[in-house]
């Protein structure tokens, strides 16, 4: 535990510094759009404390924090999606089934818990539009984009609860380790990109994702990670350097398809896309990728989860 607390004490005075040089940047520069670094900065905190309360206290803290996480990013995906009468019901099941997943991880039954949305809901979620005589208009539309939600927002990002229960131990510090490597790899992708970065990936969709800021942020999140692995996991060096690698890929993925995503959900609404830029999914969409691929791998290759 005082090995912890004293990780977590470094990992407070590097936020601080980093948010005071921020505030710095911002004022200096009063003409460049740093709204997106702003949101990861809160977002490290948010976590931040997130993990102490957890670590410190109790797991179900986590849990719940996590639970509660989930059903706002939810919520804020299907406000993006153009909705009928009909497709409500659908949505109250797909919100009943987060404290359901939740409760799988509690009593850490590991089988039901990765099994459960991707095919129990996936199976049944149709059934309720189906059986309601709504008619058959939209209804591809309707209940795919309402699987995806469930398998981004709530599937993957519950793998971050998973963590302390299956692996005591060591759970808590691999969160924080994986949370810390995909903001960083978020936040350096977004400067890269901002002061350099020329090729853009997708510029009708985020003219902020360039080629030149994956590889630079793959390159400084990789780096970041061979120094922190020994403080925050039970990883040898060959698995702390591809810990690093996986956040970076990861990440990109997560980004790039949430900001597809998004795109295709708002065309034509440009009210609603300023008003979801300080979102909940601005903060997560790397972290619905990280964190499922990140728990899988150390499981396949890890006896202690």
């Amino acid at each position: 535990m005082s090995s912890t607390l004293w990780t977590q004490f470094i990992i407070f005075f590097g936020l601080l510094s980093a948010n005071i040089l921020f505030l710095i940047v911002k004022k200096s520069q009063p003409n460049k759009d740093f709204s997106t670094l702003s949101l990861r900065i809160k977002t490290w905190w948010g976590m931040f404390v997130i993990f102490v309360f957890a670590t410190v206290f109790n797991p179900i803290v986590s849990l719940l924090s996590l639970m509660v996480l989930c059903f706002f990013s939810l919520k804020e995906y299907f406000s993006m999606m153009k909705t009928r009468k009909v497709d409500r019901r659908a949505f109250l099941w797909a919100y009943l089934s987060i404290p359901v997943q939740f409760y799988w991880i509690y009593i850490e039954w590991y089988g039901m818990f990765i099994v459960f949305i991707p095919i129990y809901v996936f199976l049944l979620l149709p059934l309720p539009r189906i059986l309601g005589n709504k008619g058959t208009v939209g209804f591809l539309r309707s209940v795919s984009t309402t699987q995806w939600g469930l398998m981004l927002m709530v599937f993957g990002l519950s793998h971050l609860a998973y963590f302390q229960f299956a692996s005591p131990e060591y759970g808590a510090n691999l969160v924080l380790f994986l949370v810390l490597l995909t903001q960083l790899n978020d936040v350096v992708h977004f400067l890269i990109s901002l002061y350099v970065g020329k090729r853009k990936v997708i510029p009708t969709a985020n003219p902020n994702v360039t080629w030149e800021g994956f590889l630079g942020a793959t390159i400084v999140t990789t780096v970041v990670s061979y120094y922190v692995y020994p403080s925050l996991t039970p990883f040898d060096l060959k698995f702390g350097i591809i810990s690093g690698l996986l956040v970076a890929f990861g990440g990109f993925f997560g980004a790039l398809t949430m900001s597809v995503l998004r795109r295709d959900l708002l065309i034509g609404d440009d009210e609603k896309t300023t008003s979801l830029k300080e979102g909940y999914l601005s903060r997560v969409d790397s972290l619905t990728y990280t964190a499922p691929i990140f728990f899988h791998v150390i499981r396949y290759f890890f006896e202690f989860m």
